[in-house]
């Protein structure tokens, strides 16, 4: 098996097909004959198979899957990327949108530097869109119910509005492994905030209902440290600034309040009438961090010890709108990663994108892209799988 897994992985990143029968010598029925790529799965088992693949980088999937359609159905059916899961491998691909509306994806794959182009989402508008990766899936949010989900198996979309028990929009979230928790937001009817919470399950498509947080909260944020769910800031239904956070235990199923845990970062008012923006958060081995994109453009770690939060130093980047909405912030790995248009650039149509590896100095930033920015949005999720 290992020359199998040399001869597909040493064929080029850019190819996206291979030759149906390539000979793999040596394990012909006969003795001394050859075993086709058809039914190379049945000579040396498809659990084996699937061990051997669940190897490779995922770059390599779509060529594979393209070689038979037993290939495919080992690749498209997810068996690998459980297996993946449940060994520990994963590789963190940044997906983002740049300021289309309704949003245009495409995916950056770390090891080659390479992007990959995601098929175009069902037509949509809404004003504010969020959105988060959860096992193969990224899922999409609009403000007008729009819900939708795009599946790295199939590379396709598919409807997810009317899974959820509660349709919301600008809701905390976060997710770890095959499973994503969310928080609060406002519901389908933009009048009531809410305070329900919900888990998905990726791979089954289901919504489990949660318990209630303690307040209820719209344009909160979320984020998933020490086994636990974190929902910070947000406005109250009487559209009060809310500094606490709360933090959900997923073994007691209670939710506990956390007093001023957003307190020091600089939550801008979007419109006094309206609601006050989220902060933008990120956690890198079980540390949380924020992008304080307020005037003074600071990265900030939270001191869980002492409920606060400690400025490791700037930005390299700016936000120009008071909402943080063009500008991204996720963990990628052991990276942080920031989104944003370049510091004291009049060119209006870039973004850059930073990363930053903590290591208990001063952030260091290392610029390795920059995208087309089209004047809308920024969205940013990581997929580890």
């Amino acid at each position: 098996m290992v020359v199998v897994i040399c001869r597909i992985s040493a064929r080029s990143p850019k190819s996206t097909s291979c030759p149906m029968d390539v000979p793999f010598p040596g394990a012909g029925a006969d003795g001394g004959g050859e075993v086709s790529w058809s039914n190379m799965i049945g000579v040396i088992g498809r659990d084996l198979f699937i061990y051997c693949l669940h190897r490779l980088s995922r770059w390599e999937y779509g060529a594979i899957a393209s070689l038979n359609r037993d290939f495919n159905s080992v690749v498209r059916n997810g068996d690998i990327y459980r297996l993946r899961r449940k060994n520990g491998i994963a590789e963190h691909w940044l997906y983002l949108s740049c300021g289309n509306n309704p949003p245009e994806w495409e995916a950056y794959d770390p090891s080659t530097g390479r992007w990959i182009q995601v098929p175009k989402m069902p037509p949509a508008q809404c004003i504010l869109w969020e959105s988060l990766a959860v096992g193969t899936e990224l899922l999409v949010f609009g403000s007008e119910r729009v819900a939708l989900r795009y599946s790295i198996l199939t590379n396709s979309w598919t409807g997810l509005a009317d899974e959820m028990n509660t349709p919301r929009y600008r809701f905390g979230s976060a997710s770890v492994g095959e499973k994503a928790y969310v928080a609060g937001g406002g519901d389908s009817s933009y009048g009531n905030v809410l305070s329900s919470a919900e888990m998905y399950d990726s791979e089954t498509h289901t919504w489990t209902p949660l318990p209630s947080m303690n307040r209820a909260r719209y344009g909160c944020s979320g984020a998933f440290m020490d086994g636990r769910f974190y929902v910070i800031g947000g406005n109250s239904s009487s559209r009060e600034l809310l500094t606490s956070g709360e933090e959900y235990d997923l073994n007691r199923r209670s939710w506990r309040v956390i007093d001023n845990m957003a307190q020091g970062l600089s939550i801008e008012v979007v419109n006094m009438s309206t609601w006050y923006a989220p902060p933008l958060i990120a956690v890198v081995n079980n540390e949380l961090y924020a992008a304080d994109y307020s005037e003074n453009n600071d990265l900030k770690q939270y001191d869980k010890l002492d409920n606060r939060w400690i400025t490791l130093g700037k930005l390299p980047v700016q936000s120009k709108q008071n909402d943080g909405r063009d500008m991204g912030f996720r963990a990628c790995g052991e990276r942080l990663i920031v989104i944003g248009r370049p510091i004291n650039s009049t060119d209006e149509k870039v973004v850059e994108i930073h990363s930053w590896t903590p290591d208990g100095q001063p952030p260091v930033w290392s610029l390795f892209a920059t995208r087309p920015y089209r004047g809308h949005q920024i969205l940013c999720a990581v997929m580890a799988c």
